[in-house]
């Protein structure tokens, strides 16, 4: 998927990630992580029905200034938990991406390189720079502005959020956003824009078969083809295909779950092609729109 994983921890009674989205929505994503833990969890202690007891929580972050600041608070949570006595045996812990950064522990699924890169160009130094910095966090104790809402975790909890007020700045906020006014701001004003285009799609009759249709017209074979059922064969059905799965999953806002129920395929399939419907779209200039 693409999906990037900068840091993690996994406590007793829940867990952080801290991801960068790649061609799959988290949402897919997550389920796919949680279902497959939770089928093996109850394999291995014979049982059975759900694992985990509520819905994910999300927060979208701001890169700059808060992505170093989410690595050393996620990766301080053993420590504060009281599971680890030491900031020493954090370092070598098993159970949180800190030991991966420092070189100790290797996890393919990640991404170290990326976090020491903002410390220096060289291995040995960045590792030191984020050592001594993540250890600096420990003073500072936990965190409510990297946990609570929107605008008051971006401004310093409710004395910075009361001093903008009383200085008459009045900036955007929400509670699923980790940034700044303007970047919550930005967030906010594109996903107006894209359910905006949804609505306007679907009150103009575009629906799962409207599309079906636009493809079929675009590459050349009937609609039938389009819907074939199974593996594809041929350069034409792969690029019909890719093109109806980006369209259905963005446009209208069909779930990737939905498409590969529909197609008879995988999700996985399905999210190949929503990647390879979008470097269509973008390289040939192609609009579901007539």
């Amino acid at each position: 998927t693409n999906t990037a994983c900068y840091a993690w921890a996994l406590i007793p009674n829940h867990f952080h990630l801290l991801l960068r989205t790649g061609t799959d929505p988290l949402s897919s994503v997550l389920k796919r992580l949680l279902t497959g833990y939770a089928v093996g969890f109850n394999m291995r202690h014979n049982r059975q029905g759900h694992l985990f007891q509520n819905r994910y929580k999300s927060i979208l972050c701001q890169e700059e200034p808060y992505l170093l600041e989410l690595v050393r608070y996620i990766h301080l949570n053993p420590l504060r938990a009281g599971l680890v006595k030491t900031y020493e045996r954090l370092c070598s812990y098993p159970y949180c991406g800190q030991s991966v950064i420092l070189g100790k522990r290797k996890r393919e699924w990640q991404d170290a390189d990326y976090v020491l890169g903002l410390f220096d160009n060289r291995v040995g130094t960045a590792r030191r720079m984020y050592r001594n910095f993540v250890k600096q966090g420990i003073e500072k104790g936990n965190r409510p502005e990297l946990v609570g809402g929107g605008l008051l975790r971006s401004q310093g909890g409710w004395a910075g959020v009361k001093a903008l007020r009383e200085s008459g700045d009045y900036q955007k906020g929400d509670e699923r956003i980790l940034g700044d006014g303007s970047f919550v701001q930005q967030v906010l004003s594109e996903t107006e824009e894209r359910l905006e285009r949804r609505y306007r799609l679907r009150t103009s009759g575009y629906d799962f078969d409207r599309i079906v249709e636009r493809v079929s017209e675009l590459v050349g074979i009937t609609p039938e083809e389009v819907m074939k059922q199974g593996k594809i064969r041929g350069p034409l059905r792969g690029r019909a295909r890719s093109l109806l799965c980006y369209w259905a999953s963005t446009e209208i806002g069909v779930k990737q779950g939905r498409l590969a129920e529909i197609l008879k395929v995988t999700q996985p399939a399905i999210s190949m092609a929503v990647r390879r419907g979008a470097e269509l779209v973008k390289e040939e200039n192609l609009s579901v729109e007539r």
